[in-house]
Formats: structure tokens, sequence, C-alpha cells
């Protein structure tokens, strides 16, 4: 049997071949530059078209990724950002990049002054979050769905996560979600 990880490059190619998207490389290689945000995952799904772009010669930067790729400048997801950049991990590597655009050289993505100045703030910004939650029972997390669904009945499941975490209780994403769709049913 063949992993998802493994059959994500499959995934990629055939998608680029139904629309008929010109390939990064392209752009990349007619705008003379390239801003490219991407989760791990689908950085190693579109490996081979990194690959190309980095070649192109273009000013490149991936924020996000894998790994470090000849030709291109990788800002990788740091968490430590998380809390002066906002947000959720989720989410991190749009807020990385917005901030990386701010520090850059106006008109340009990549040059000395730019990475020096996101490496400077960066070291100064970056925080390491450490929380002290206490981990509950799957029945204690239902208990929190029902009661906070009757209370806030418009609430994502996001929302309530966020109000249980904020209460002090520790339960990963997919544990919540799973317990989620289990209790309210989707």
């Amino acid at each position: 049997m063949v992993s998802s990880t493994a059959q994500a490059p499959h995934w990629w190619d055939h998608l680029q071949r139904m629309d008929g998207s010109r390939d990064l490389s392209q752009i990349a290689a007619t705008a003379g530059r390239a801003l490219v945000v991407l989760s791990e995952t689908y950085a190693h799904a579109m490996h081979r078209d990194l690959l190309a772009l980095g070649a192109t010669g273009a000013d490149v930067v991936l924020i996000g990724g894998a790994r470090e790729l000849d030709g291109v400048v990788r800002v990788p997801a740091n968490a430590a950002l998380r809390q002066v950049l906002g947000g959720t991990l989720t989410s991190l590597n749009v807020r990385t990049a917005a901030s990386w655009l701010e520090h850059c050289t106006p008109g340009r993505l990549i040059t000395p002054d730019g990475q020096a100045r996101w490496a400077v703030w960066a070291a100064q910004a970056a925080q390491r979050e450490r929380y002290a939650r206490t981990p509950v029972s799957d029945e204690a997390v239902i208990s929190f769905i029902k009661e906070m669904k009757n209370l806030h009945p418009h609430s994502s499941r996001t929302r309530l996560l966020r109000l249980l975490r904020d209460k002090g209780m520790a339960c990963e994403q997919k544990r919540f979600a799973d317990l989620y769709a289990a209790t309210i049913g989707r």
C-alpha cells in the first residue's frame, strides 16, 4: 500500500494537468520573483515544481515548506513567532509571509538587507510558548462540548476548542474534532 505522502506528488501532477495551470517556474520566470507559502505536506507534494522554481534564477522565497532548496530562500515555520504574529499555528505560514513582506526592501523579495532585518526581528520577537493545561478525559471534553453548544449554539468547533484551552484544559486538535463530530453529529 502506498501512503498518502507518497501519493501526494501524483495528486499534484494530476491536478496540474486537469486544469491546465501554468507551472510555478513559468510564472516566476515571467515575473522575476515568486513568494510561495506552503505547509510541509504541500511542499512534499510540490517538490518537483519547487526544484524547477529554484532553477529559474528568479527571486524565490518559500515560507514554510519542508526543506532547503537550491535557488530558493526558505523561511521555515517558526512556532515561537506565533504569539507576536497572532492567530493559530495552522495559519502561521500566511502571517509569516505578510511579516516577511513588511521586512523586505520595497519592490524586492530578496535582498541582503531585507534578510538581515528579518533575521534580527525574528530573533528578537521569538517566544517559546509554554502551556500549563491539564489533560482531560474524553467524557470531560464531550460534556464541555454539550454545555458550550447549549450556551453558544452557533459557536464553531474551533471556537469551542479555544474556549476549552482558555479554561486550562488540554485536548489535541484532532482528538477534539473527532469528539466534536461524535457529539454534534457533523
